[in-house]
């Protein structure tokens, strides 16, 4: 049965709540430039995920560990320039967190003060407890994220599917009941069984946004990059490509070659 789709001129994160509550779904998408954040928001995307993925798609490098704070802020500064509509989810990079809360917290501040996103989003769980009530104490929303968590690619040295046995399972539905309960407005789950995610979205108030976790959550998030197909080595089997863009672009840049080369750009037309 469909749900009528309420029309918001602000995507906050009582919104979402308010979706999920309605059994509305949540779009979500990253974007990390003035340019294709005002087409992704254009197009009525709920959410758009500044993620460390930057790290990846933007910059070349193998994980997202390398990404700094400076970095973020400013691919969010890009963003929130951009938009009218969507609610704006900055990643706090690899470091600047993890270690104390007050720095949690500074690099928090600094990204919400100097890029003018509207919320964080933070990997882990309890371990990381104290850094995200030290971010919620001062106000700023929190987006939690479980299942694969990227920045800690060298401690599970795979990017498989998370929690396929049952104690990590059991620690997963812990901790987003955890991050419910201390104030996250919502959590990602990454690469998890569609049965236990599911599970972890009908167990808690808080929106469960899915990425190769089945379409029992609440919402789903994909890298632009990947879903535009501008990447074309990345074919896990969440992905759903919507445009080769790889091909289209690869063939307009081959013909704009071919044209300077033989004197054909530009005609008379296209000259003062």
């Amino acid at each position: 049965m469909s749900v009528a789709k309420k029309q918001y001129k602000r995507v906050t994160v009582k919104s979402l709540v308010d979706m999920k509550a309605n059994g509305e779904k949540i779009s979500m998408l990253t974007a990390y430039d003035y340019t294709m954040a005002q087409i992704v928001d254009g197009a009525g995307i709920d959410v758009i995920l500044v993620g460390d993925s930057a790290s990846n798609v933007m910059a070349g490098h193998e994980t997202t560990l390398p990404i700094t704070l400076d970095q973020m802020i400013y691919h969010a500064s890009s963003v929130v320039r951009a938009i009218n509509r969507s609610l704006v989810v900055v990643d706090l990079p690899f470091g600047s967190y993890q270690s104390d809360p007050k720095e949690a917290l500074r690099s928090s501040i600094r990204i919400m003060k100097e890029s003018g996103g509207h919320a964080v989003k933070l990997e882990g769980g309890k371990e990381i407890k104290e850094s995200i009530k030290r971010i919620l104490k001062a106000g700023i929303p929190v987006m939690g994220h479980l299942g694969l968590t990227p920045q800690s690619i060298y401690k599970f040295g795979t990017y498989t599917v998370r929690a396929r046995e049952e104690e990590e399972a059991i620690k997963l539905k812990e901790d987003a009941k955890m991050l419910e309960r201390i104030g996250c407005f919502a959590v990602v789950l990454e690469k998890v069984p569609a049965t236990l995610a599911k599970e972890v979205a009908e167990s808690i108030s808080i929106p469960v946004i899915g990425i190769g976790a089945g379409n029992g959550v609440d919402g789903q998030v994909l890298v632009v990059h990947d879903m535009i197909g501008m990447t074309h080595e990345f074919n896990p089997r969440f992905l759903r490509r919507y445009l080769d863009l790889h091909k289209e672009m690869t063939g307009a840049f081959q013909r704009y070659n071919d044209d300077v080369k033989s004197g054909d750009f530009p005609n008379e037309d296209e000259q003062y």
